[in-house]
């Protein structure tokens, strides 16, 4: 069983390399671990006219990865997305919201434009 602090600074490294995934693909990170009233949005990017609020998942497998995002989650970026959404995209620029998933061993997967659908 792990503690709260390891699965804390595994999330870290998580959003670290997250990071490092998206500005290889030309993403600009804005922002990390942005704390609104609604949640929490791990990354902020732009690349050209969008900007994505990222939720990123760093699981030990990656079928555990794959199962990593629920729709209460998701709700909850969508929320703090919302709440924080003027302070990063001007009028006119597309806004979505992408999520990561991480595990040892494996390519991110990432899923762009997730939904609720």
């Amino acid at each position: 069983m792990t503690t709260r602090a390891e699965r804390e600074a595994r999330g870290r490294r998580g959003e670290v390399l997250a990071a490092w995934y998206l500005r290889l693909k030309g993403w600009r990170v804005l922002a990390r671990r942005v704390k609104t009233p609604r949640g929490e949005i791990d990354l902020i990017a732009r690349r050209g006219r969008t900007v994505a609020f990222v939720e990123v998942k760093w699981r030990a497998s990656a079928a555990e990865a794959d199962q990593a995002i629920d729709p209460y989650r998701l709700r909850r970026v969508i929320d703090a997305a919302q709440a924080v959404a003027p302070r990063y995209a001007r009028n006119g620029e597309d806004i979505r919201i992408d999520v990561l998933l991480l595990a040892p061993g494996r390519l991110p997967r990432h899923i762009v434009n997730a939904s609720l659908a």
